[in-house]
């Protein structure tokens, strides 16, 4: 199939039919509408279920069921939404659920604005609602990256049997770009849902979906069972692109939209002489601690670039150990940095040494 130019809401919707989306819940919220839309008038002739839901809070019980059922469940929304979810999202890692969830960032706190915001790292990658719990989460930077990533994540959400989190931002949902939507996806190992509450038909005892554990000791193992899977995360499916690392003197850390920003300044500081190369977290949970183990001695100083007021700086700050001095620059309120301000920012730092 040849590329085809597409808005990336829409984009991101055909992409989760492709792959294997059975159903979606979800209730309107600017930037990510294109999304449902799109879903509203496609699904149906794909077989598909789609359900524009009275509140965020009943789509994702809904979710939950259809999910309970077996089914490849989507649904989207963005970042008051995505809060309005949490306590429906904690309900299906702790009843072992997989599911996908898009969350097409917009400015806060509160109804904050509708343009673009990477301000829901924390409630991304620290769970949001209650108990210990976490969500396998990707931030792509391009549309073709998201529409890869959304096809392969339901089977992500499969073999973790956990919810899985795709992290835009209000550019990506609003861009237009070229996507091939027949590019090879890595195939996961997935195994029959024998948990699902699909029917008996008189062959098996009957399966029961819950998170509630009224005796402690169950409680404790259920939440060490949890603990496994997402430790099998962070040891063997952390995501991350090194770019122009090999002689850089100072790296930038971003992800999503800011990263496809900090590739153009990148380019701009290697005219000036300034050799400067981008730490890009695919995965933001988990963290990709070990992009941090291949940092070249060159490297002086990090420079932390995000769409919020500083958010994963900390989780670089964590990693980072203290080895190297970690800077930040932020753009809020829906305000995109520019790469001229990522270039002035890196010639500030390195400058000072």
């Amino acid at each position: 199939m040849a590329k085809v130019l597409m808005k990336g809401n829409e984009a991101m919707a055909l992409a989760a039919i492709k792959g294997g989306c059975d159903a979606f819940y979800g209730y309107p919220i600017t930037p990510q509408n294109e999304l449902p839309e799109y879903l509203s008038k496609h699904m149906k002739e794909n077989g598909r279920v789609f359900v524009q839901s009275e509140s965020e809070v009943a789509a994702i019980n809904m979710v939950y069921g259809a999910a309970g059922g077996g089914a490849r469940v989507l649904t989207s929304s963005s970042s008051p939404g995505i809060a309005l979810k949490q306590e429906g999202i904690s309900y299906l890692t702790g009843a072992e659920l997989p599911a996908v969830i898009i969350n097409v960032m917009r400015g806060g706190p509160g109804l904050g604005g509708i343009q673009p915001s990477q301000a829901d790292y924390k409630q991304i990658t620290r769970g949001g609602g209650n108990g210990d719990y976490y969500l396998y989460s990707l931030a792509p930077e391009s549309l073709q990256e998201a529409v890869n990533l959304i096809k392969e994540s339901f089977d992500i959400a499969d073999y973790f049997r956990n919810p899985v989190m795709i992290a835009v931002d209000g550019l990506i949902g609003h861009m237009m770009e070229p996507v091939d939507f027949e590019q090879e996806i890595p195939k996961w190992d997935l195994k029959e849902k024998t948990w699902a509450a699909d029917g008996m038909r008189g062959k098996r005892d009957k399966n029961v979906i819950n998170s509630l554990y009224l005796d402690p000791q169950d409680l404790e193992d259920h939440n060490y069972k949890l603990l496994d899977k997402y430790n099998e995360m962070k040891e063997k499916h952390q995501r991350y692109e090194l770019v122009n690392m090999d002689k850089a003197d100072i790296a930038i850390v971003a992800f999503g939209s800011t990263a496809r920003i900090a590739r153009s300044a990148v380019e701009m500081l290697e005219e000036e002489g300034i050799n400067c190369g981008i730490i890009r977290p695919i995965t933001i949970y988990p963290f990709p601690s070990k992009a941090f183990d291949e940092i070249p001695s060159s490297v002086k100083d990090l420079l932390v670039v995000e769409m919020s007021t500083g958010q994963m700086i900390e989780d670089v700050k964590i990693v980072n150990e203290g080895k190297l001095p970690v800077h930040f620059y932020g753009r809020v309120g829906g305000i995109v940095p520019e790469a001229e301000e990522i270039v002035n920012k890196v010639k500030e730092i390195v400058g000072e040494k």
